[in-house]
Formats: structure tokens, C-alpha cells, sequence
């Protein structure tokens, strides 16, 4: 009889035979594909030992899809390489949704290329090859992989740039065990190999059909740009047939609402390259939209006590020096400019100046709560393979406001912000979010004390746990100076966006001698808690379009009412009604164009605009004109007051029609 060993599985323990393996415990559950032990991933072929806890790890869970589509990411590899022989691999991470592998090939992949490599790949699958771990020595790994040069060049990185080589690889590097995992044929022989840590699933069989190379792209070995430059695959693998259809659909539907695309077609606006990458020009439609969210934001920050306020867009060095942000940000931050005998900066954030503010005279704690506000422009230098439309740009707008609180406020005023905020964002449509804490970790990028960053976090924690929303832990996300919150939000299609933010911080305090006199005389420093509504308009804009596909509110929309006559002569008539509207506010506009009615109708159309008022003989003569609603629908006659009434009803109700 051979010797037992207690697991723990499920919360129990399990008297096993030595050498079990979770396959063994798991095998009849086919959606496990790999299996976390003591904590760490595993493969399901991984012999116990004595005193193990071992959990089953699920196709559809987290950790189960990167498992799957690490795995496709070597399929592909090993396709490319049956292909083309000569080809050099690169690395070959799971992503977001899908996997990449770089490879070094003499000719980039074209469209054809991918079709083939997908036959390739769907005949490995078909064979049922299984992956097999391997240990393996340093020279041996050297030697094995003589002909692979960016796979030595990651077993001879030492240090740190081997700790980061080996997070993009899926490689053990730097005096750790190295291991490679064979693809081994039914009869086992070899077919194929890559250095790697695993885990992976079991057999190629398990990817089934369920995967598609979706593109290939330029990208620098190890991101930069001193490095050979590879060509990229992009692929996507589920553990479905419908689950890639489905992805596939949201991939189709996010297109069509691509804000980049929208913007051009509805004539918002535009990336001038006289101007530079990342910096945005809006036009006049778009000049609307953005006008429309800062008047809103603006009147509702002084309606919750807020201070207008205005700094200017360069500064001397010293500031960001004292704010503690230089050494964080100057990479991101534009290079300085000399000018008599100083460096400036273009400001890459406000609060070093709300801080001068505050600073310029005495403070009570009978003004506390402090809260100043501005629409702040700044400039940040995004690596251009990062900027991507309004979503991340170079030049930014942000509704940032900063409160001055004792600290016995700080719970009361984070509580008064966060309401604040989720207001804000049901008034534009977004209701259906969670709130992300962000903390600090073992790192040393953080300021301050341990006791400090406890207590900001508890508070920050608290507030959060008191709205009743979901509450998702995200270590070492916060800022250098404090912990925060931030709001994530789900458009339309399920995409999460991270939008506003709340930030605890009680180091810039700290670094600016801010002080008020206490009731008792004495001298405290205050707290200081950023935040930011909208996080930046631009990206706020960019995130409205895609919810909204360009088809926005009626009191967001550019042009709110477009009147279209039948005929010619009816231009007169809707010119009235479109006067009559303008004196309740309503933006509104009359195609007096040659076009041909139906081109007129397809134009609204196009143009997304939420109320078409059409007038024909039978309108002019009753007084009256017929509505032509965005989705399509109509309603004649509608008495001239009724139509006024319903439109400026919608407007103000900031409903979706």
C-alpha cells in the first residue's frame, strides 16, 4: 500500500496517496484547467505534498483565462515557427481579453498571414498535444536555446531588470529555477518548446475552437525603443464558441461607438497635426457638449460650497519640488523651459497652487471646511504609443477642487464628495458603477508614516463601505501622498472606465507649512482632500460619446431641434417656431438647404439630433408641427405650445430620448 498525505481541499482535509496530483482530485470536473496550491498556480499534473491546501481553478474565473490564453499564446508561437522556421521568439503574455506573442520575422504578418497561422494552430488544438514542465540549468537553458537570442537574453538579465523581464515573459530568471514546458505529440515525442513558468492547461484540446488572431503591430523588445523593433500578434481565446462570438459582437458594437470615429462624423472634434499628438481641438458642435458639462459642474460645485478659483498653466521648478511631485513625475511631466535665470514648467497638476492659495493669509478653523475649485488645464507627456484619443491626451482640463478640513471633518467631507460625485454622474446617464480603494503598498514610493497611512485609509474605507456600493481593493494604486477612492463606471456596453476620484492626503500639507488656528490658538495643520468629477472633461467627453454613440440627451445634444420643412415654402413658418424656442433656451436650427426632403430626414438622422419638427400645409394651418423622433418614430399635429412644452420638458429633465 503506499504511503498517504493529508491535503486540504474545499475547506476539509483528505488523506491521498504520495504523488497525487490535482488532477486526481479534479479530473472529473473538465472546466478546471488548473489548480491553485498554497496560494501559488499550479498544473494540474503538480504531485502534492504533505499538507498542501489545494483549490480548483475554473476555465471561466480570472486566473483559468490567462491560463487558457497563455497557452494559445504558445500554440500560436509553435504555429509560427512550423510556418516559418527562421522566426525568433520574443515573449508571450495573456492579456486583457486575449494573448500577444513577438516574434522576429523578416516581413511583417499581414492579414493572409493570420488566416494560415489560424489553420496551423486549429490543426496543433486538434492533436491534443499536452504541456509538460520541465526544470531545466541555466546553461543548459543556454544551450538548448542557442538559436533563440531574446529567450538568452532573458535567462543572462540579473536583478531588477530580470524581476521585470520575467512579469512580461512568464520567465523565472535571475538565479531562480528556470523551467520549459514541452508540447508533447500522443506518442510522446516533442513537437515544440518555449523557456516559460506556466502554469498551463493541461491539453491543447481545451482551446478548442474558441480563439481568433485578431491583428499584428510593430512593438520594441522589452518596450523600448533603443531595442530591435519585433512584430506583434494579437490573438483572443474563451473557453466558448459564444463566449468569442459574444466578445466579438462587444468588439463590433465598440467600434461603431468609437468616440474617434463619432467625433469626425459628427463634427466635434478634432487632432490637428500642426498641433501635436494628444492635444485636442473641439469644434463648434463640440464646443456645445463641453460648454454644457462645465457650466453644470461649475454651478454645482458652488452650490456645494465650493470657491472658484484660477492658477496659470506654468510654474517655476520649486513648486512641484515642494508639493513632492518632481521626483514622482518628471517623466511625464514636459521638459522645463529657461527663462530669466528660472526653469518653468508646464503645470502637470493644481493643487501645488490651491496649496499658495491657502497659504497666502492667515486661516481660522471657523473657515474650515475650506474648498476651492477650478477648471485647471494641464499638460502631461503620454508616450505616443499611449495616447489615444480624448481618453488619454497630452493637454487636459480637469473640475479639480481641493477642501481644507481639520482632521475630525475629513470623514464628514469625504462622505459630502462622494455624494457629490455620484450625483454628478447619474445627472449625465451613468448609474451603474463601484467604487476602487486604492492603498499603498511595501513599496518606496509612499511618503509619510505607517499611523498616517492607516488612518487616511480607514477613513477613505469607511466613506466608501457607507454608500452600500461594491468595494474593490486595488494595492499600491495610490498617489505618493495618500490613499483614494475611485469611482468606476459601466457604459453602455459593460466597459469599466475609471472616472472620478477622492483623494486623503496629508503630505503636501505638511511639505507647504499650511496651518490654521485652532479654537484653542494653537497652530494645526489641516487636511487636504482632492477631487475630481469629471477627472478630466476630455476624457469625460470621450467616455459620454462611446455611452451615449454620439445620440446624447437633449439637453447635451449640439443641436437640440432641427426644423425641416416639406417645402421651400414653408421655411418661413418653421423659423417662427424655431424663434419661439430660442427664447426658452432651446438650441435649434432650420435646414433651409436645397436638398430634397428625404436627404433632409437622413441628415437628421446622421446627425443624431433628438427632435426633428417637420411643417407642411396641414402644420401651418393648424398651428401646429409634426415630431420626428431620433429612433425613428413620429407624432403629427402637435399643437405649436404642446411641442414647445415637451421639448423643454426633456431638456431640463435631462432624459434620454
Amino acid at each position: 500500500m503506499s504511503a498517504q498525505i493529508t491535503v486540504h481541499v474545499a475547506g476539509s482535509e483528505r488523506a491521498v496517496a504520495e504523488q497525487t496530483t490535482p488532477a486526481d482530485l479534479f479530473g472529473d470536473d473538465r472546466a478546471v484547467v488548473v489548480a491553485r496550491v498554497n496560494g501559488e498556480l499550479r498544473d494540474l499534473s503538480h504531485p502534492l505534498s504533505e499538507g498542501d491546501t489545494v483549490e480548483p481553478v475554473r476555465i471561466d474565473e480570472e486566473d483559468g483565462l490567462n491560463v487558457l490564453r497563455h497557452s494559445a499564446a504558445h500554440v500560436l508561437a509553435q504555429a509560427v515557427q512550423q510556418v516559418n522556421p527562421k522566426a525568433k521568439l520574443g515573449i508571450g503574455p495573456p492579456v486583457k481579453d486575449g494573448f500577444y506573442y513577438d516574434f522576429d520575422v523578416e516581413e511583417p504578418f499581414n492579414p493572409d498571414d493570420l488566416k494560415q497561422l489560424e489553420k496551423v494552430m486549429q490543426r496543433i488544438i486538434n492533436e491534443g498535444q499536452t504541456f509538460v514542465r520541465r526544470e531545466i540549468s541555466d546553461d543548459e537553458a543556454l544551450a538548448e536555446l542557442k538559436d533563440e537570442p531574446y529567450k538568452c537574453e532573458l535567462i543572462g538579465l540579473k536583478g531588477g531588470a530580470a524581476g521585470e523581464a520575467a512579469e512580461g515573459a512568464n520567465v523565472e530568471v535571475g538565479g531562480a529555477q528556470l523551467t520549459v514546458y514541452d508540447n508533447l505529440r500522443r506518442d510522446g515525442t516533442v513537437a515544440w518548446g518555449d523557456l516559460c513558468r506556466g502554469p498551463h492547461i493541461p491539453s491543447t484540446k481545451l482551446i478548442g475552437n474558441a480563439f481568433k488572431l485578431m491583428r499584428s503591430a510593430a512593438a520594441y523588445w522589452r518596450g523600448s525603443e533603443k531595442n530591435p523593433q519585433l512584430q506583434r500578434i494579437y490573438g483572443t481565446a474563451w473557453p466558448s464558441k459564444d463566449d468569442l462570438k459574444a466578445y466579438l459582437d462587444r468588439l463590433a458594437e465598440a467600434e461603431k461607438r468609437d468616440h474617434r470615429k463619432l467625433g469626425a462624423e459628427l463634427d466635434l472634434f478634432s487632432f490637428p497635426d500642426e498641433i501635436g499628438s494628444g492635444l485636442v481641438v473641439f469644434h463648434p458642435k463640440g464646443g456645445v457638449i463641453k460648454r454644457e458639462m462645465e457650466d453644470y459642474v461649475r454651478r454645482r460645485h458652488i452650490e456645494e460650497g465650493f470657491q472658484y478659483v484660477g492658477t496659470p498653466h506654468i510654474t517655476k521648478q520649486g513648486l512641484f519640488e515642494t508639493s513632492g511631485h518632481l521626483p514622482y513625475y518628471a517623466d511625464t511631466m514636459f521638459p522645463p523651459m529657461e527663462m530669466e535665470g528660472s526653469s518653468y514648467y508646464l503645470k502637470a497638476m493644481n493643487c501645488p497652487m490651491h496649496n499658495l492659495i491657502f497659504r497666502s493669509r492667515g486661516r481660522s478653523y471657523r473657515e474650515l471646511p475650506l474648498r476651492f475649485f477650478e477648471f485647471g488645464s494641464v499638460y502631461r507627456y503620454e508616450k505616443s504609443g499611449v495616447v489615444h484619443g480624448l481618453t488619454r491626451v497630452r493637454g487636459l482640463t480637469q473640475d479639480d477642487s481641493h477642501s481644507y478640513v481639520t482632521p475630525e471633518q475629513a470623514p464628514a467631507e469625504i462622505k459630502h464628495l462622494l455624494s457629490f460625485v455620484l450625483g454628478l454622474l447619474k445627472d449625465f446617464g451613468l448609474d451603474d458603477y463601484y467604487l476602487e480603494l486604492s492603498t499603498r503598498d511595501e513599496s518606496d514610493k509612499f511618503i509619510g508614516s505607517d499611523e498616517q497611512w492607516a488612518e487616511a485609509t480607514r477613513v477613505l474605507e469607511q466613506a466608501a463601505t457607507d454608500t452600500g456600493l461594491e468595494l474593490v481593493a486595488d494595492p499600491g494604486g495610490a498617489a505618493f501622498y495618500g490613499p483614494k477612492i475611485s469611482v468606476q463606471i459601466r457604459d453602455a456596453i459593460g466597459r469599466t472606465w475609471q472616472m472620478s476620484t477622492i483623494q486623503y492626503d496629508f503630505n503636501q500639507p505638511a511639505g507647504f507649512e499650511l496651518e490654521y488656528q485652532a479654537a484653542d490658538g494653537s497652530r494645526q495643520q489641516p487636511v487636504m482632500i482632492h477631487s475630481a468629477k469629471f477627472g478630466s472633461i476630455e476624457r469625460f467627453f470621450g467616455v459620454l460619446v462611446e455611452h451615449y454613440a454620439g445620440a446624447f440627451p437633449p439637453w447635451l445634444s449640439p443641436v437640440q431641434v432641427l426644423g425641416i420643412p416639406v417645402a421651400e415654402e414653408y421655411n418661413g413658418y418653421l423659423a417662427e417656431v424655431a424663434a419661439r424656442l430660442r427664447e426658452r433656451g432651446i438650441r435649434v436650427e432650420v435646414d433651409e438647404s436645397d436638398d430634397r426632403f428625404p436627404k433632409k430626414i437622413r441628415n437628421a438622422s446622421k446627425a443624431k439630433v433628438p427632435f426633428v419638427l417637420i411643417a407642411g400645409e396641414d402644420d401651418r394651418s393648424a398651428g401646429a408641427v409634426s415630431f420626428r423622433y431620433r429612433d425613428g418614430s413620429q407624432k403629427n399635429g402637435v399643437p405649436l405650445d404642446e411641442a414647445v412644452a415637451e421639448i423643454v420638458q426633456a431638456v431640463e429633465a435631462r432624459v434620454q430620448v
